[in-house]
C-alpha cells in the first residue's frame, strides 16, 4: 500500500478540472506581471480554508461549511468516495497571517508557498469531528462511494518553505478552530443546496 506525502510547492501541476487550471493561470499570470513590471509578488496557495463568516448556502464553497450546512438543516454529511481521502484543514485567522507576512517579508517576492496547517484529516475525521461539536452525533453520514471526476485522493500541504521564509506557524489547532466554528454557527441559518449540486455532478457525468 502507497503511503500519501505532504504537497510541496515543487510538485508538477496535473490540472484535471477547469477550477484547477483556472487558479494555477491566475498564479502564474500575477507573478509573470510582477516579474515583467518588477512589482513585488507573491503566489500564497490555500489549502481547505475554514472559518466563521464563510457561506453556508454555496454547495461549492469548503467542505466543512458544506457539512455544516448540512447539519444545521438535520441533514446527514455527504461524503464522497470511502471518507479516507485526506485532506489539510487551516483555519483563516492563519491564512490572514500568512497573508502579512508575505506582505511583510521581502525574501518572498516572485515565489510560491503554500499554505495549510501542515495536518492531513480524512473526511470521515472532519464529518465526525464536526457533528460532535454542534450535538449531531445522532446523523450518520451518508457515503456514496461515488467519485468526483477531477478530484484527487489525498491532499494536504508541506508548509516547510512557509516556515523557513516567511517564518509562518500555524497557531489554530484544528479543535480551536471547530469550537470557533461552532459558536458561530449558533443562530445562522443555512440554504441546503447539496442535493441540487449533487444532482447536477450525476447530470453531467461528473460523478461514477
Amino acid at each position: 500500500m502507497l503511503d500519501p506525502y505532504p504537497t510541496p510547492e515543487t510538485k508538477t501541476p496535473s490540472l484535471s478540472s477547469v477550477y484547477a487550471l483556472s487558479k494555477y493561470d491566475q498564479e502564474r499570470m500575477c507573478l509573470m506581471i510582477g516579474k515583467a513590471y518588477n512589482i513585488p509578488t507573491v503566489a500564497l496557495r490555500f489549502f481547505n480554508v475554514y472559518g466563521t463568516r464563510q457561506s453556508l448556502s454555496n454547495p461549492y464553497t469548503g467542505v466543512l461549511a458544506i457539512f455544516a450546512s448540512r447539519l444545521l438543516n438535520d441533514n446527514p454529511v455527504l461524503i464522497f468516495e470511502d471518507g479516507n481521502q485526506k485532506r489539510d484543514f487551516v483555519s483563516v485567522l492563519d491564512v490572514a497571517r500568512a497573508s502579512r507576512l508575505a506582505l511583510e517579508t521581502p525574501e518572498a517576492a516572485n515565489d510560491v508557498f503554500n499554505i495549510g496547517s501542515g495536518n492531513a484529516y480524512t473526511i470521515n475525521e472532519i464529518a465526525a469531528k464536526l457533528s460532535e461539536i454542534l450535538n449531531k452525533e445522532h446523523i450518520f453520514p451518508e457515503v456514496c462511494a461515488k467519485y468526483r471526476v477531477g478530484d484527487i485522493r489525498h491532499c494536504f500541504a508541506d508548509i516547510s518553505k512557509a516556515n523557513k521564509i516567511l517564518g509562518y506557524t500555524p497557531q489554530v489547532s484544528l479543535e480551536q478552530g471547530l469550537i470557533e466554528l461552532a459558536e458561530w454557527l449558533q443562530g445562522q441559518t443555512a440554504d441546503d443546496k447539496v442535493t441540487e449540486a449533487r444532482n447536477e455532478l450525476a447530470i453531467r457525468g461528473l460523478t461514477v
